[in-house]
């Protein structure tokens, strides 16, 4: 009985859907108040992100007449929702250990996370707008570009650290922090992918507003719309955790408050990074994203799994 009802809390309060919920409005709120600064703007209130989804949530839903398959067009925002989720119990956040540990369930998190992406895609192909329409074939496009870069990146440490465990690898390079100077290009080919993986600008294409409206989600309101921007702010927050993981070190073999305070430093300093990209860009088009990652990410991201191959076989053997 004891066991069933860990299980509950982790998977509803921590580190599951309720952490995710509260650190992601307060990313979304850091985001925002960070972007407004460099723009010499003041931003929003602490709670406004809050107020948002209240505000979203008590809303009503508006089903468009086009729309055939009313049902898959409701519970898309939940998928996406609860797939972020599986992918957060995978990764470790205040200590070592993450709450499902097991080989390769690095592999499975990044697989999994590739499912609120395609929630979206269906979500804009589901809507009957046109709008819409653009916006989710946008979507699925940009997923081919951005995709095998990050896949990349992300397992190049894994190969240094000789484990495709998330918790394994975050406890090597604790040990060896200046390991860490080695995935330095993986490291920045990971944030620029995960841009484009957020629909953040510069790879906001799906949603241009001056071209198509609100691209995928312009059809969607209320509560269905709600828990599609918490599932954007919760998927932040399961990427910053899952670099931290794996090229940062984690909370360093920290446990407790101490390894919780670790996490919220660095997984806010990566939300800085991406507010920075955010801000020192303007959105690109299509064609320029996907002549970008192809062009540049992925020779950086192959450069990266050289690197480390090379250092694992010949450089220090016995790691």
């Amino acid at each position: 009985m004891n066991d069933i009802l860990w299980q509950l809390f982790v998977i509803a309060i921590y580190p599951g859907m309720f952490f995710l919920i509260v650190y992601g409005l307060f990313c979304q709120w850091a985001d925002r108040k960070l972007y407004a600064q460099m723009q010499n703007r003041k931003g929003p209130g602490l709670m406004q992100p809050l107020a948002d989804l209240i505000k979203l949530l008590s809303k009503e839903v508006v089903i468009p007449k086009n729309v055939t398959e009313v049902r898959m067009f409701k519970i898309l925002p939940y998928i996406a929702v609860a797939a972020v989720t599986t992918a957060a119990l995978m990764i470790p956040f205040e200590s070592a250990e993450s709450a499902v540990s097991f080989q390769g369930n690095l592999i499975v998190v990044l697989y999994i996370l590739t499912i609120p992406t395609l929630t979206f895609f269906l979500i804009g192909w589901s809507s009957q707008s046109p709008y819409s329409a653009i916006g989710s074939m946008r979507v699925l496009t940009q997923l081919f570009a951005y995709e095998v870069p990050l896949m990349l990146s992300m397992l190049s440490p894994a190969i240094l650290a000789d484990s495709w465990n998330t918790s394994d690898i975050a406890l090597f390079y604790a040990g060896r922090p200046l390991l860490m100077l080695v995935n330095i290009i993986g490291f920045v080919v990971a944030l620029v992918a995960l841009q484009g993986k957020l629909e953040r600008v510069p790879f906001d294409i799906p949603h241009a507003e001056t071209e198509i409206v609100g691209g995928v989600f312009t059809e969607y309101s209320g509560r269905l719309y709600g828990f599609i921007k918490l599932a954007l702010d919760m998927e932040m927050v399961v990427v910053a955790a899952l670099i931290n993981a794996v090229f940062l070190g984690g909370s360093f073999g920290l446990s407790g408050v101490a390894g919780f305070g670790l996490f919220l430093v660095k997984t806010l300093c990566i939300v800085f990074i991406l507010a920075l990209i955010k801000s020192l860009m303007a959105r690109v088009r299509i064609e320029q994203m996907l002549a970008f990652c192809w062009k540049y990410l992925a020779p950086l991201s192959i450069l990266q799994l050289v690197i480390n191959i090379a250092v694992r076989s010949f450089v220090w053997p016995g790691l």
